[in-house]
């Protein structure tokens, strides 16, 4: 397979005028970026900036070695619940050792020309696992929407009991502040849809601006990133050199699959609605070679695996983004804000990460699918139902696993004439 990034044929009659729409998309994703990215690693388990610093070299990244024009990378709301689950049970360093080889998985994907089989996953599989993760994800904010100090387990069992078990001990404070921004966002979006009410102001950080303004005039008595992190460091991260020596593979092996699998169904669904925007079309197989390049550095500034997003790339794509340029612009504003601004970033409220991933989730699921599944076929029905039962008590791995065999299993059954 041969390597091509896409930025290397982006410049065919590009001009000053579409510069200057690129450069303006960039900004306007990177400061939607900048939100979204500290509230995935924190919902991950990790520091603030290890989202921020992940966005920086992901979007730098996945827009010079992709396969997809206008393609903006970073940390993923779906990867949450996995980087968590790795993160509890392996440790630090073994997430970034895994965020590493899942890179190379992924290239090797590329390479072999895997991604033109992984566009033909079936559709109720992606539907069933990402509302899956979706209820995973609601599920994971509880604890800091309500304002919980105990550790909450990776396990989805363990993690209701945990939640019923301590809900009494919720902070009153930080229930209304997350009340009040989650309400604030739908409110927003509802105005934007049907009355064009600030439809050009990103609502996500429009609220993390207010809340944190709340915060600080009002000093109210709930944990911020600053009073939980101790702020966020305005300067680039030092360089980690994650040990493989002594990695346990047969450990691991799952959970690398599982982010490699993962990254690529996400980076190419993104891609593929980039396509329907764009009336372009993406190399899939690159787009797995940029990916995996790109979470293969990650881990030496520490970062967290990282995908095509479909919410930054979308927002970049209406905001006049056309060309690899607008992602390296997006990584650029995120810089500038790290280094200038970061020191604001200490009174932003947990809570309001917390209400802003809740809203991310309602948004993520595909709740229209699974109100009118009996709507469909009953293959269709049982890969669905139990992708999503699967992805929510058990692990994402089993779910796709349990999806794909079902796929093929009536593929034969219909080949044959037999009726499952």
């Amino acid at each position: 397979m041969k390597f091509q990034p896409n930025i290397l044929s982006s410049w065919k009659g590009y001009n000053q005028q579409l510069f200057i729409n690129d450069v303006f998309a960039g900004l306007s994703v990177g400061v939607i970026a900048l939100p979204l990215s500290m509230a995935f690693a924190i919902a991950s388990g990790l520091k603030p900036e290890v989202g921020i610093f992940t966005a920086i070299l992901a979007g730098a990244l996945v827009a010079t070695l992709g396969g997809c024009r206008v393609q903006i990378g970073g940390p993923a709301g779906a990867f949450i619940v996995i980087v968590y689950g790795i993160l509890h049970t392996y440790g630090p360093v073994n997430l970034l050792i895994a965020t590493a080889l899942s890179g190379v998985l992924l290239f090797l994907m590329g390479v072999f020309r895997i991604g033109g089989l992984i566009r033909l996953i079936p559709q109720t599989v992606i539907h069933g696992f990402t509302s899956g993760i979706a209820i995973l994800i609601f599920l994971s904010q509880l604890k800091e929407f309500l304002g919980l100090s105990v550790e909450v387990p990776a396990d989805f069992f363990a993690m209701l009991d945990t939640l019923y078990t301590h809900i009494h001990e919720y902070n009153s404070t930080t229930v209304k502040t997350g009340l009040l921004c989650l309400a604030f966002l739908f409110v927003w979006r509802i105005s934007k849809k049907h009355f064009r009410v600030g439809k050009h102001i990103p609502e996500i950080l429009l609220v993390m601006i207010l809340a944190t303004w709340g915060v600080h005039v009002f000093n109210l008595p709930i944990e911020t990133i600053g009073t939980r992190f101790g702020g966020i460091p305005n300067h680039w991260p030092a360089l980690v050199i994650p040990s493989f020596a002594s990695v346990d593979l047969g450990n691991l092996f799952v959970p690398i699959v599982t982010l490699a699998i993962l990254g690529a169904i996400e980076s190419l669904l993104c891609a593929r609605v980039a396509d329907g925007l764009t009336q372009q079309s993406h190399d899939s197989n690159q787009e797995l070679m940029g990916q995996g390049l790109t979470n293969f550095f990650l881990p030496f500034i520490g970062g967290m695996p990282a995908t095509g997003t479909i919410a930054r790339t979308v927002t970049n794509i209406k905001s006049g983004g056309t060309s690899p340029i607008s992602g390296l612009v997006h990584s650029l504003t995120l810089v500038l804000i790290v280094f200038f601004l970061g020191h604001l970033a200490t009174e932003i409220p947990l809570a309001c990460l917390a209400a802003i991933l809740i809203y991310v989730a309602w948004n993520m699921g595909d709740w229209v699918h699974l109100r009118r599944i009996r709507e469909r076929p009953f293959s269709d029905q049982v890969s669905l139902s139990m992708v999503f039962i699967l992805t929510v008590i058990c692990n994402l791995a089993l779910a796709i696993g349990f999806g794909l065999c079902w796929a093929l299993l009536n593929y034969w059954f219909q080949k044959h004439k037999i009726r499952p």
